[in-house]
């Protein structure tokens, strides 16, 4: 797509907030953890925790007797998931969770990297053990999985700098929102929520922008050519802390009326699911698990309960 000359500079600003995947020279290999920046930073969180005794117990004895659990993901959204800047390492969110399941049930974790629309064929499958890639509960996806609670997600809208407008969740009837083609923003919430924030209160419906990526709201946003970005709250949570000059994310998260948990997928039926569940539950208990959360910038995502759907 050609850019257009106005927003060059805007754009090249903000190319780097969303790149789908880590670029750039390595580490030096005497950086102290500390001073790397996330991309290059290939820490294990789970380093030091050690098993659950009761989920272990649960395991059926074919994965005592390997020692290992497959999960699959598909390496390529952050701060979810994605490859460090050693192309190798799997990092964000997903990839230090799994981990920690990983070690409450005492096994070693084998990474599979793959396409998102492949992982269930793939778990139903028998290729791989289970799921961490930030999935939600659907009844196409409960037919053939059980999935496991173990994070909030939602959506978030991003303001100007210093949000001058004084934007809140519930201020936005009449504004020029951002919102990309075929998201669920676009679809479903962005017209709910004008219906029932400003249209049933006579106010203004919410004026829906539609553009191809985030990365050209958060340009238009940049330009002052839009008044709010509504996007997916842990992309925009990502792309704060790359580029924190840039714009202001309104909190609370928006209320779309939807159950916006994210789970943990397993064959459905698995013998594998009752351990599964003990070892998120475990995880969720962790100081690790907030830990993680608030390194990616999340820390509105924790929730307390690891239930089965």
């Amino acid at each position: 797509m050609k850019t257009i000359n106005k927003f060059q500079t805007a754009a090249a600003g903000l190319a780097v907030v969303l790149a789908l995947s880590a670029c750039g020279g390595a580490a030096s290999s005497n950086a102290p953890a500390a001073e790397l920046s996330k991309t290059q930073n290939t820490r294990d969180v789970s380093e030091g925790v050690q098993p659950d005794a009761a989920a272990v117990a649960l395991l059926p004895e074919s994965f005592k007797s390997k020692g290992e659990i497959t999960v699959a993901m598909d390496l390529s959204s952050p701060p979810m998931t994605f490859l460090a800047e050693d192309n190798s390492t799997p990092i964000g969110l997903n990839p230090d969770l799994a981990r920690l399941v990983a070690k409450k049930l005492g096994l070693k974790l084998k990474f599979e990297n793959t396409a998102f629309d492949t992982i269930i064929p793939g778990i139903d499958g028998g290729r791989y053990d289970f799921t961490a890639t930030t999935m939600s509960a659907t009844e196409e996806r409960l037919k053939v999985l059980d999935m496991i609670n173990y994070l909030k997600g939602g959506s978030a809208v991003a303001v100007a700098k210093g949000n001058p407008n004084n934007l809140t969740n519930d201020t936005l009837c009449g504004k020029n929102i951002g919102v990309t083609k075929g998201s669920t923003q676009q679809l479903k919430h962005l017209p709910n929520v004008s219906k029932w924030t400003c249209e049933e209160k006579g106010q203004p419906a919410i004026n829906a922008i539609t553009l191809p990526n985030v990365q050209e709201a958060l340009t238009q946003l940049d330009s002052k050519r839009i008044d709010g970005v509504f996007y997916d709250a842990s992309a925009l949570a990502w792309a704060n802390e790359q580029q924190p000059d840039h714009f202001h994310i309104l909190e609370p998260r928006m209320d779309t009326r939807t159950n916006t948990n994210v789970a943990m997928g397993v064959k459905k039926g698995s013998a594998l699911t009752p351990a599964l569940q003990k070892a998120i539950q475990s995880v969720l208990e962790t100081p690790e698990y907030k830990e993680s959360l608030e390194y990616w910038g999340l820390g509105e995502s924790a929730i307390t309960e690891a239930a089965i759907r």
